[in-house]
Formats: C-alpha cells, structure tokens, sequence
C-alpha cells in the first residue's frame, strides 16, 4: 500500500493558524424519499399542491418521479440546526400528503413497472418543459425503476475566511479562485479514493425486492441470493444503491472525465454533453411534435454524468452548471454516496454528518497529484466490491496496485483523521466528533453494528421480507413525523414559501417570449469555452466501470425560518 502519514506525522500539517478557520464550515443536505401508499407501491397522485410548486420552490421539490420528493436543507455551518431544518422539512411534508407515507429507504418496492412510476411534471414554461423531457430521456436510456432509488447528498464547504490564509500557508502567489479550485478538485479526488468507507460504514440497501430485480432486468440480478419468496439479497452487501443493479451505467464506462484539474474535468464532461451515440440516436429525438429527449448525445446535460462527488457551483438564471464553475470556480463539494439510513426517521443520523464532514476536511489535506486511468479504474472496483460485500472479513482492496484488507485500511484512516475532529470539536467537552469517529470504529472493527448488517438481521429474526421491514419503518416514521410539533413560526414560513413558488411558477409560465425549440437551441449554444471543449477528443475507453449516483443535484443555499431565499437549480 502507498505510504500514508501516520497520526502523529500529520499534527504538524494543519497549522495553528489554520485550525479555528476549519471549524465554522457550512453543511446541507439533500434527501430524497418516495411517496407510497399504504402497500409499499409508488403513489400515482401529482405532487401535493399543498407542498407549492416543484419548479420553483427553494426547499421541497422533486427529482426524477412526480412521487421522488427532494427536501433540501440550508446551508448552514451548525451540523444540528442542519438536521433540525432536515426533520422540520419532513413534518411539514408529512401533515400534508394525506394518508401516503415516505419510504424510509434507498430501493424501492412494490410494482415498479414503468407505467406506475410517473415521472416528474414542471408546469408549462419552457424551464419545465425541459425538465421533463430530461427525465422522459432518462426513462428511455435507463429505464424507470433505476431512476427512483432514492439517495442522501452532503453538501460541505469550508468558511471563506480560510482560503486567503490557507493560500499564504502554502505560499501560493496565484489567484485566489484558482488555488481554492484546485484544492477542492484534491478533496474530491481524494473523497473519489476513500469513498468505499463511507459506502462500508453508511451503506443501508443489503437486500431488494424482486420486483426490483424484475424491473431492473440486470443480468447482475443473477448475482444476488433469495432470501424469500419476495425478496434477495447479498450477505457482506452494504450498498445495492451503489452496486451493479443499482446506479452503474454501462454507457458511461465508454468515457473517462478527469477530476485532475478543473479544466480537464469541464473539458471532458462538455464533450460528453456533444458526442451523439449510436443507441441514443436509435431513440430518436422526437416522435411527432413530442419530444423523447432533449438530444442523442453520450450525456442531454452535464447532470446526467453520475459519479459519487461532484464540484459545484450555484448557477444563474438560464446559466449551465459547466458555464458556472468555468466562471467562479468550485462553491461547494457534493458528496452522493449517502444510503437513506432505514434506522433514522430523517434518514441520516447527527454523527454521520459529522464524519463526513471530518472526512471531507481530512481529504483536503491529504496529497494527491491526480489520478491515472489505472488508479480511476482501480477506486470504481474498490467501491463495488465494498458495496456487494463489504463486511466480508476476507476483502481486500488495491491501493496503488498493492492488495490490503479493508479493516486494516479504515481503521488506519479513521486514526489519521483523530485531529481533524479534535480540531472540530472546538474545545467542546462532550468531543461530539470524536466521538462520531468513534462510532465508526466501532462498526470497522464489528462488522454487525452497521447499517446494513442490522438490517439482514432484524429481517432473519423477525421473517420480515424487505419490503415488510421498510414498509414498518415508513408508517413508524411517517407517524412520528405527523405526531411532531412544528414550530408555528416555520410552518408560517414553509406556508410563505409555497405560495410564493406557485406564483412563480405561474409568472414563469405566463413570460416565456420565445418557442421551446428556440429555448433549446438558445440553451445549448451557449456551452462553455471552445478552447476547453475542443482541446482534445474525449477518451473512449471500454469496460471501464463508474459508480452512478442519480440525477438531480441541488445547491442548498435557500435559508431556514428567517433567513433570505436565494433560489434554486431548476435545470438539475
């Protein structure tokens, strides 16, 4: 295995003058969750009038289906208020869904035909027209059922005061955007590298229904076993999400984007976005006047690349995500490797965030060059073999071409990261980060404690198939939620912000001056730099697996209860 710093080599490299600018960084979450009924079966209704509008409102939309809610926190730098804002999203969410429930897990179940997952609707203005026909190209390419599996992301970005002080201690005369770019393309190499722990220690999808399998139709469905007549499963699984049946895309093995730089990565992601492929061309544009999808290239939009961290960059009105980090570089990091915990009514737990969080901060001070192909291929074979059987005692990892155990491997990093959290506990007594590192020790050295174990044995012990046991947790936690009190002043403000979306929505639909074909050609003239996009052909390369995480990021920098609203991505 390649050298690593060990704990005490590494006190040295986080500066005293560094440490207090580490601690105020900004935190946000995303979580999706489906609307079922009481059967476990996604619910057919239109998004709830009562949650405002989809398009336009800043906290509460959808992703792929009309059915896949998307609850979108503030950025905030305190990791409590964060989940505060997170369970006070899902009581209002859930007091106004009628008698339907939020499934509290990652795969889907009951029928997942394509006929009973809609997909997602956006009112009649051009942006939502656009949206839904992305999604309409998403259902022809992948198939329905893969796009409902739901997902957490964490957001993270580190307090602006830091990157003038970090850049002077690292000598570093160059622009401020550039050097603060370039770290944060290490940070997520470096996630990218480390990313099967978090997949080990948060995964929560060990088992699928078979009418998962069924609408799947993967031939890696072959792989799994039965765990009864409804159900099958891996026994070391922790991430199905993560796995072959879950996000894993075969078109996108056929090209490599670079995360090296900043440059390399649009470079590569806008030829993708360019390059007609062959299958999709099959589809075709248009049936009649009606559109099947926004465009016959490897990727319609730069969101349909799904990789396990992404760079972002809150974009402006009719601004592409590409164009936006061209322009201002990185804002945050968005980490989309995150199962719905199926044993936290929120679906991510307090000492999560935290972890991730130390992670991210230890993965910015780690070295990292950039990665070759050899390296790329090797960190997306890490993380499928930790998401197909991951708590396998035998399992060993490559790093650098060298084989060593997963245990030896985790343990190793969380004991490197003990002073990011000690930093990040801030002097605090009750040491809330250690003790969240801590906690995942615990689950290294004790396979059973994780998610994914205790899953496959509560269904064991009780005879529950999967789809009992989330449809249990669904119903307690749509109860729990439905029994809490809000604050009257946020419900005021949540009832302020529907209203204020389906007016704008309405404004949207009523102000569009131009033809949608005109819209399209308008959007996708506008690509970023040709010096960037045409540099050189993008690789094609065969058999080279990426993880898939799916569509829809959302930056979160809408406020809670007082705060002012900034808006939202509406193309994601």
């Amino acid at each position: 295995m390649s050298k690593q710093l060990s704990c005490s080599e590494r006190t040295t490299t986080i500066d005293e003058s560094l440490r207090p600018l580490l601690i105020h960084g900004l935190k946000g979450i995303e979580k999706e969750s489906l609307r079922i009924n009481r059967e476990g079966s996604i619910s057919l209704s239109p998004h709830p009038v009562r949650l405002g509008a989809a398009l336009t409102h800043p906290s509460i939309t959808t992703d792929y289906s009309e059915a896949l809610l998307e609850l979108i926190t503030p950025a905030l730098s305190d990791e409590t208020e964060v989940l505060d804002s997170l369970t006070d999203l899902h009581k209002y969410v859930c007091a106004n869904i009628n008698d339907e429930l939020l499934l509290a897990a990652s795969m889907p179940v009951g029928d997942l035909r394509d006929p009973a997952i809609p997909i997602a609707e956006y009112g009649s203005s051009n942006v939502g027209r656009m949206k839904h026909i992305y999604r309409q190209g998403l259902s022809y390419r992948y198939g329905r059922c893969m796009q409902v599996i739901a997902g957490i992301h964490f957001n993270y970005s580190l307090p602006e005061a830091f990157w003038p002080q970090y850049q002077h201690f690292m000598k570093n005369v160059g622009d401020l955007q550039s050097f603060t770019t370039q770290a944060y393309m290490r940070m997520i190499r470096n996630l990218q590298r480390y990313g099967w722990l978090i997949l080990y220690l948060f995964g929560s999808s060990p088992a699928v229904s078979k009418n998962f399998l069924d609408s799947r139709n993967s031939v890696y469905s072959r792989t799994l076993q039965e765990f009864d007549e409804t159900s099958c499963y891996k026994p070391f699984a922790t991430s199905l999400r993560m796995s072959e049946i879950g996000y894993l895309n075969p078109v996108q093995s056929m090209f490599h984007i670079s995360f090296n730089s900043l440059e390399e990565y649009i470079r590569d992601l806008s030829k993708a976005t360019m390059i007609p492929y062959l299958g999709y061309e099959k589809i075709g544009i248009k049936a009649g006047n009606g559109y099947r999808q926004l465009n016959t290239n490897f990727l319609q939009i730069e969101n349909e690349y799904y990789t396990s961290v992404r760079p972002k960059q809150p974009t402006r009105s009719g601004e592409r995500p590409l164009q936006a980090l061209g322009s201002r570089g990185i804002q945050y990091v968005e980490i989309r490797s995150v199962d719905v915990d199926v044993f936290e009514p929120a679906g991510i737990a307090l000492e999560t965030t935290r972890f991730l969080e130390a992670l991210s901060l230890f993965c910015l001070f780690q070295p990292n060059s950039g990665h070759d192909l050899k390296q790329h291929t090797e960190i997306s074979n890490n993380a499928l073999l930790v998401a197909n059987r991951g708590r396998d005692p035998r399992l060993k990892l490559l790093d650098n071409r060298r084989e060593v155990p997963l245990r030896q491997w985790a343990l190793m990093l969380c004991e490197q990261m003990q002073e990011i959290c000690e930093i990040l506990d801030n002097g605090n007594t009750d040491i809330p980060y250690t003790c969240a590192l801590h906690q995942q020790i615990e689950k290294i050295r004790s396979p059973e404690l994780t998610a994914s174990a205790r899953m496959l044995t509560v269904m064991h012990a009780q005879k529950m198939s999967i789809t009992e046991l989330v449809l249990q947790k669904s119903q307690d936690y749509t109860r729990y939620f439905r029994n809490a009190a809000l604050d009257a002043a946020i419900k005021r403000n949540f009832d302020l912000q529907v209203e204020a979306s389906l007016a704008q929505q309405k404004q949207l639909e009523a102000t569009d001056e131009i033809s949608f074909d005109q819209y399209l050609s308008n959007y996708f003239s506008q690509g970023v730099s040709s010096s960037i996009v045409h540099s050189r052909e993008l690789h094609l390369l065969q058999n080279l697996p990426d993880t898939r995480v799916k569509t829809a990021a959302r930056r979160i920098s809408q406020t809670h209860a007082n705060s002012a609203s900034t808006g939202n991505e509406w193309l994601c």
